[in-house]
C-alpha cells in the first residue's frame, strides 16, 4: 500500500489501497492513523477510570459488570477488562469518533439505490486493556482471546459493521495483539463464541484454517487496525508485566436495525424487533 501521512486532525483519512485491503482480507492495519498526542491523552483518561493496573476502579465495589452500557449484565470477560469511555461526551474522544465515522463510511463502501453512500452510526466504544497473564487478576481480563466473530453478539440485522482497534501504546505480539483469518468475512456467520465448548472458531470450523491467518499485529504509536464484524480474529496472552491498553470503537451502517435478540450492549426495553437503531444512543457520525 502507498505511504500515508497524518494530517492536523485527530486522525487522517484512509486511502483507496487501505479500503481495498479491508474488502479483500476483512481487516486492515492503518499506519500513522491517529495523532499520538490524542492517544496519550486517551491513555491518561483510561488510567484515571480503571487504575494504572487496569484492574481497579468502579468494579472494586463488587460490581464486575464493567462491559455493558445500559444493557444486560455481561459479567467479567476472560480476555480483557472493559471500561466505559463516555466517548460521545468526552472532549478528547468525541472529535476522534466523528473523524472515524467519516473513515468508516469510506471503508464500508455501501451505496443506496441512487448511488449515494450509506452513512455510519456510532454503536459502542470502550477501553479494553488486556492484563498481564503472569499476574493474578481481580476481574478477569488476563487470558488469551479465542478466535471468534463479533457479528452475532451485536444483535443487528445486517452486516457492514466495523471495529476500529486503537492501541494506546506501541505493542507487538508479546503484548497479545490480534491476528485475523484472511477473507473470513466472506465465509458467512459462525455463531456465538459461547457455543464452541472448550474450543474456538478454528476448532469448530477447521476449514477456516485453509484461508490463512495473518501475523500478530505490531503497532507503533498512531497505528490501528480495523476489522469487519464478520472477520474471525483472536489474540494471544499478554506476556508483558503491564497492561496492554486498548480502545475500541464499533460502528454500524446508518440503516442498521435491532434483530430482536438479547444484547448486553444497549437497553432494548420497549423496543420492537427490526426497529432501527436511530435514537440518540446511536448518532450518525459519518
Amino acid at each position: 500500500m502507498e505511504d500515508a501521512t497524518v494530517v492536523e486532525l485527530p486522525c487522517r483519512t484512509v486511502i483507496p489501497a487501505e479500503v481495498d485491503h479491508l474488502h479483500e482480507f476483512g481487516w486492515v492495519k492503518l499506519k500513522n492513523f491517529v495523532d499520538p498526542d490524542v492517544l496519550r491523552r486517551m491513555l491518561e483518561i483510561a488510567r484515571e477510570r480503571m487504575g494504572d493496573d487496569a484492574d481497579s476502579g468502579p468494579s472494586d465495589d463488587g460490581d464486575t459488570s464493567q462491559g455493558a452500557s445500559d444493557g444486560e449484565n455481561q459479567g467479567p470477560i476472560a480476555y480483557f477488562n472493559v471500561g466505559e469511555s463516555a466517548g460521545l461526551t468526552d472532549p478528547v474522544i468525541r472529535p476522534l469518533i466523528n473523524e472515524v465515522g467519516k473513515n468508516a463510511r469510506l471503508l464500508q463502501s455501501r451505496r443506496r439505490a441512487d448511488g449515494s453512500a450509506v452513512g455510519v452510526r456510532y454503536y459502542a466504544d470502550y477501553f479494553v486493556p488486556k492484563l498481564p497473564s503472569n499476574k493474578p487478576s481481580r476481574h478477569g481480563g488476563n487470558g488469551a482471546t479465542a478466535y471468534h466473530q463479533d457479528f452475532i453478539t451485536f444483535s443487528v440485522d445486517r452486516s457492514g459493521g466495523l471495529t476500529f482497534w486503537f492501541p494506546l501504546e506501541a505493542y507487538g505480539p508479546a503484548a497479545g495483539t490480534m491476528s485475523f483469518v484472511n477473507g473470513s468475512h466472506r465465509a458467512g456467520v459462525f455463531g456465538d463464541y459461547t457455543t464452541y465448548g472448550d474450543g474456538d472458531a478454528l476448532d469448530v470450523f477447521p476449514e477456516l484454517r485453509d484461508l490463512g491467518i495473518s501475523e500478530q499485529m505490531t503497532y507503533e504509536l498512531g497505528d490501528i487496525s480495523v476489522h469487519t464484524h464478520l472477520t474471525i480474529h483472536g489474540a494471544g496472552l499478554n506476556m508483558l508485566d503491564r497492561p496492554r491498553w486498548g480502545y475500541l470503537l464499533a460502528t454500524q451502517p446508518a440503516d442498521v436495525c435491532w434483530n430482536g435478540s438479547p444484547t448486553p450492549n444497549f437497553d432494548s426495553t420497549g423496543m420492537l424487533p427490526w426497529q432501527p437503531l436511530d435514537d440518540e444512543r446511536f448518532p450518525l457520525i459519518g
